[in-house]
């Protein structure tokens, strides 16, 4: 089933973007400015996200700390940590987690793949697939994922 991510998320969690769309950068601690990084606008990082966690079984708008009444204990997806977290950056994931998350982020693209394509189905794979760079990057390196 391929349902819209834009029809599952509430607007009221929708940030306002700046021009260029971008207002959060994932990256690695490494303190190297060539490493990769991966870049969203404040609403496509949750809209990001709000497709991760539907594709978990679950609308992440329901979650406490996203509108909705459910506890995280209810819920088992190795992507807790990066699913709940602030929309406005700020924070770190470590290289263990960067680690847990890796094989269930490629699994969730490959399935993203098989659907019919929307414009938004497609920014959301690159982003995956750009993600999935930094995040192999942290595990070699063994340094933190930082969200800024």
């Amino acid at each position: 089933m391929n349902i819209d991510v834009q029809n599952t998320c509430t607007p009221a969690h929708r940030a306002v973007e700046n021009e260029d769309g971008v207002g959060l950068i994932l990256f690695p601690g490494d303190d190297d400015t060539t490493s990769p990084d991966v870049a969203w606008s404040y609403s496509g990082f949750h809209e990001f996200r709000c497709r991760l966690a539907q594709a978990e079984g679950f609308g992440l708008d329901e979650m406490q700390g996203f509108g909705g009444e459910r506890p995280w204990s209810e819920v088992s997806t190795t992507l807790e940590c990066f699913l709940d977290r602030p929309d406005d950056g700020g924070g770190e994931l470590s290289s263990a987690e960067c680690t847990a998350i890796l094989p269930r982020l490629e699994a969730i693209t490959g399935e993203w793949q098989g659907q019919a394509t929307t414009p938004l189905l497609q920014r959301h794979i690159a982003g995956a697939r750009q993600l999935t760079l930094v995040l192999r990057f942290c595990i070699e390196k063994d340094v933190e994922l930082l969200f800024l």
